[in-house]
């Protein structure tokens, strides 16, 4: 059998690619609703389910590269004829579902792949090229839209696949010709013996145009787009607090490690009481943290629910630490209550003050076991046992 194609049949390499796309597609699909459907209550069962998304986003990439060497292949070879040229809809609706389909033989697995890149937290792709993609932030907003389009794009694939599908069991079992057998492993000699003539690909691809534009407008119409997964949890409402260094600017932030790969957060909402003597480089200070106002990557809720943060009872965390000027830099010696578990911290930092402007960094970890944060993880095959604490900010004196 000939390594390309004919104006009659297929060659070998179209029908290999065609058929490892159809393997893929046949194993990905049930792969995608397994996983999702996989509860992660425990340590046990996150593994599980991440082990499950990583064969299917593993396979997905696969695919995906697939379906472009698919592609790239019937551009450059000669496309058989149709058998029934003369049943000009009936063509046209076949063409129409064939660039449907290697539509979304590229979109699927790319639209995945853009929400896997743009997630923080996440299922890893089992290869050694990293999980990001050029151009591709970090972003909950851009992650959700294109877990949106995944769906929709996956949704028509599917139909595109039974119209296949059904067209190529009516050729074989009503028409009776040999559309079918021209795309079976082996030689297949097919009429028409010579070539007919093709209408240009341009009203297909509009066809399939069509059918991707109104996929859309029937995602977008049913709230797929729609960025409000979870109702938000009630804010805490910080009181103000007096203190002789007003923050300016600052980011409050935890890194968690998943499924071996760190995960960084911030909270939005916090004060901090600062009284701080640059002569004698001693002072205190309290910092007040609204849990809520985490964001965390694609595992935010699952952070601010009752077996992490539990946000709704506990809404509060305090650090409570007298400062110390020490050779190294300062350290903020105290005690950390969240989550009702009370536990001794010590924050080392370095401090800048120029014209009354003060830049602080430090960072610190701690034990989320200590806490009784994660207790149905315990241990760390999906969530480590430490969590870095680091914190950035510029304070102004309001001493006269």
């Amino acid at each position: 059998m000939a390594l390309t194609n004919a104006h009659n049949t297929y060659g070998s390499v179209s029908k290999t690619l065609h058929w490892l796309t159809v393997a893929l597609i046949l194993t990905l699909i049930p792969l995608g609703i397994i996983a999702n459907d996989m509860p992660f209550a425990t340590g046990e069962e996150l593994s599980r389910k991440a082990f499950v998304f990583s064969i299917h986003k593993t396979l997905g990439v696969t695919a995906f590269f697939a379906a472009l060497a698919r592609v790239a292949w019937m551009l450059s070879q000669p496309k058989p004829a149709p058998l029934h040229p003369e049943r000009r809809l009936e063509t046209f609706a076949a063409e129409t579902v064939h660039w449907t389909l290697y539509g979304t033989l590229l979109l699927v697995p790319l639209s995945g792949w853009i929400h896997h890149a743009a997630t923080t937290g996440f299922a890893p792709i089992w290869w050694p090229f990293g999980q990001s993609l050029p151009f591709v932030p970090k972003s909950d907003t851009l992650a959700h839209t294109f877990a949106s389009l995944h769906i929709i794009f996956e949704r028509v694939l599917v139909i595109a696949l039974v119209l296949h599908v059904a067209g190529a069991l009516k050729h074989r079992f009503f028409d009776r010709d040999l559309t079918l057998q021209r795309m079976l492993p082996g030689a297949t000699a097919a009429a028409p013996a010579t070539p007919a003539k093709p209408h240009g690909p341009a009203l297909p691809l509009l066809g399939a145009a069509g059918a991707f534009a109104a996929a859309l407008a029937v995602g977008a119409g049913l709230g797929l787009f729609a960025h409000d997964d979870a109702a938000p949890l009630p804010q805490a409402e910080l009181a103000e607090v007096a203190s002789d260094w007003t923050v300016e600017d600052g980011t409050l932030s935890i890194t968690v490690t998943q499924l071996g790969a760190p995960v960084t957060g911030t909270f939005e909402d916090w004060t901090a009481a600062i009284a701080y003597d640059p002569d004698s480089r001693t002072g205190d200070v309290t910092v007040t943290v609204a849990i809520p106002s985490l964001t965390l990557g694609s595992v935010t809720s699952q952070a601010l629910g009752a077996e992490f943060f539990a946000a709704d009872t506990h809404p509060t965390a305090t650090f409570a630490a007298e400062i110390t000027g020490t050779d190294a830099g300062h350290t903020a010696e105290g005690t950390l209550t969240l989550k009702g578990s009370t536990v001794p911290v010590t924050l080392p930092f370095t401090l800048n003050i120029t014209d009354g402007l003060a830049r602080m960094t430090g960072e610190t970890q701690v034990a989320r076991l200590d806490f009784g944060i994660g207790t149905a993880y315990p241990d760390e095959t999906s969530v480590g046992f430490t969590v870095t604490i680091a914190v950035d900010l510029t304070a102004r004196s309001t001493a006269p």
